[in-house]
């Protein structure tokens, strides 16, 4: 079986992107992968509890806000690059949905809402996957208290009338039981999916090279994530 982590960003009229997505891990890995995350961890924050003060967030890294207000510049860029790493070096499929939201509403007189669009769409590219590698999956998300019960409804709904309401809606059979949600801090997993839709949310709308130099290393950190493993990100509409 493998395991499958995404969450979500915020769009708003500065990022008029949705992305949503993550990636995935062999089951028999899960261990030794989750260690690995805990010696990161306890390297930046030198503790290895699952705590909000030890949690990774792409924004709050990348700007210091949060619990990483005092922290150096070159600590946080290291702590990108840590990830990625452990990415890379493992070679975790990572799979996204991007949705161009004012392109989506002008297109379609009925527009679905864009969670439940992006959801549809990252389920249909996590069984992708699992049909390529012959597996079953049990995905799992952060805790979003609007979307939640939406969520596990319509994923029901997707498993019952037997592939999600697409023009070419493709069958979830592979996924078991439910979509999971748990708050990202009770996750190393999650934090993970957080840090890659960060820098995704971030560089895919980069027109231009950053010219800040941590912004500039974080960039070159998510294009060594996107030369090094299997990424597929899928543009809506």
């Amino acid at each position: 079986m493998h395991l499958a982590y995404f969450d979500e960003n915020k769009y708003s009229e500065a990022n008029p992107y949705f992305l949503i997505g993550g990636y995935l891990i062999p089951e028999n890995k899960a261990i030794d992968l989750e260690m690995s995350l805990t010696q990161i961890q306890s390297n930046f924050f030198g503790s290895t509890a699952l705590r909000t003060d030890t949690e990774f967030h792409g924004k709050e890294i990348f700007h210091g806000k949060g619990y990483f207000k005092k922290r150096k510049l070159s600590e946080r860029v290291k702590l990108f690059d840590d990830i990625a790493t452990f990415i890379i070096h493992n070679q975790l499929p990572i799979r996204m949905v991007r949705i161009d939201v004012k392109s989506h509403r002008a297109k379609y007189t009925y527009p679905q809402p864009e969670y439940r669009l992006g959801l549809m769409l990252i389920l249909e590219r996590f069984c992708d996957y699992l049909e390529q590698v012959d597996d079953l999956g049990a995905v799992f998300g952060d805790y979003e208290k609007d979307e939640i019960t939406g969520a596990i409804l319509d994923f029901a709904e997707f498993k019952v009338s037997g592939s999600t309401p697409m023009h070419y809606g493709r069958p979830l059979g592979r996924l078991v039981d439910t979509v999971y949600f748990t708050h990202s801090h009770h996750s190393r997993f999650l934090q993970v999916s957080d840090v890659l839709v960060y820098m995704a949310g971030r560089y895919e709308n980069m027109e231009r090279s950053p010219t800040k130099w941590h912004d500039q290393q974080v960039f070159d950190i998510w294009g060594r994530i996107k030369a090094g493993t299997d990424i597929i990100i899928q543009h809506w509409p």
